[in-house]
């Protein structure tokens, strides 16, 4: 057992998760915190111009301000994404709002999109020197009407896209009240046309909840064809509650290993219903290196987590790289491409 998780984390769960969460970031955009070094050639990919060490990224909503972004590759990570940042800085829905499920792994949360707005997080990315690329999710400012949120979307996007390798369209965060509503085909289409105004190369995907319905699930693909997008994820948070043993009755966004299997799942289906020209990354569950394997056989090119590095620790992204090595190696994969849709 190790110290994190015998001592640090029983210590930390006795507290807030947001106070933690706070004091954890402090120490990280210090660069207090360091894993051990691991590289293997067989995890580097160049997708969409950028080369990636590894497939195993940090999700939005652990570093929404791009407060440590010199630091991420130090915990192992082979990429970082910043956000969710809304054009308009807001403080985000009453407190409490995150919420343990230590039975579950799993955590609950309802931020609701608390950032520091797009003009000052533009700041800190100008400022920053990041050794693995970074991602930008942008959201709608919640003082935004939905009929204004291809406006709300563009001028984020206006003030941010000269600093990240890639952004992220948030339409699933089940946070904000509507939001979810701009995954249908036409306010979606109107977001990504604005997008594509101020620049028609960069870039794009789409973030996707895992609880749309499959036909809803099609008119998204058909957008990410019709846009041209580089790709999407798979997926936001869960509003269900299945499979979980200690529900705490608060609303939110469920994110842990119970959102495992559905999101593997979800991704599965979106990577035989779209062209594979299109990137996938695959968000939802993972823990270890056979999450990261499972979510790549199931057509993923990057992976990421949030949730699996809290119960983790700060040594968890090393070993579970290279637990996936390992079986790499056992099934005779040379290559993240050789494994990719294996499962489907």
């Amino acid at each position: 057992m190790s110290l994190y998780s015998s001592i640090v984390r029983p210590l930390a769960f006795r507290m807030d998760p947001e106070q933690v969460h706070e004091v954890a970031m402090g120490a990280l955009s210090k660069g207090l915190f360091r894993a051990p070094d691991f590289f293997d050639p067989r995890l580097e990919q160049t997708l969409f111009g950028v080369r990636f060490p590894n497939p195993l990224g940090l999700a939005a909503g652990f570093d929404k301000n791009a407060r440590a972004l010199n630091f991420w590759h130090q915990l192992g990570f082979g990429f970082v994404e910043c956000g969710t940042v809304t054009y308009h800085a807001q403080p985000g829905n009453p407190k409490p709002r995150m919420f343990r499920l230590p039975e579950d792994r799993a955590l609950i949360n309802r931020l609701g999109f608390n950032n520091d707005g797009a003009r000052e997080v533009a700041g800190r990315l100008a400022e920053s020197r990041s050794k693995i690329p970074v991602g930008v999710n942008l959201g709608k400012s919640k003082v935004t009407e939905l009929a204004d949120a291809p406006k709300d979307y563009q001028e984020s996007f206006r003030l941010l896209r000269s600093f990240g390798q890639y952004f992220v369209v948030n339409v699933s965060s089940p946070n904000t009240p509507g939001l979810r509503t701009l995954q249908e085909k036409g306010p979606l289409m109107e977001i990504l046309s604005a997008m594509r105004e101020v620049d028609a190369e960069k870039p794009l995907f789409v973030k996707v909840a895992p609880d749309l319905e499959l036909s809803a699930l099609e008119d998204v693909i058909a957008v990410a064809h019709e846009a041209r997008l580089t790709g999407l994820i798979a997926t936001n948070t869960t509003l269900s509650r299945d499979g979980i043993r200690s529900d705490p009755g608060e609303a939110g966004g469920l994110s842990g290993a119970p959102l495992k299997q559905r999101a593997d799942n979800f991704l599965a289906h979106v990577a035989r219903g779209c062209d594979p020209s299109l990137i996938l990354m695959g968000v939802g569950g993972i823990g270890t290196g056979r999450d990261i394997y499972d979510k790549i056989a199931r057509g993923a090119h990057l992976t990421q987590l949030y949730t699996g590095w809290i119960y983790g620790g700060p040594h968890m992204v090393p070993g579970a790289l290279a637990e996936l090595v390992a079986l790499l190696e056992r099934d005779g994969f040379k290559s993240l491409a050789e494994l990719r849709g294996k499962a489907l």
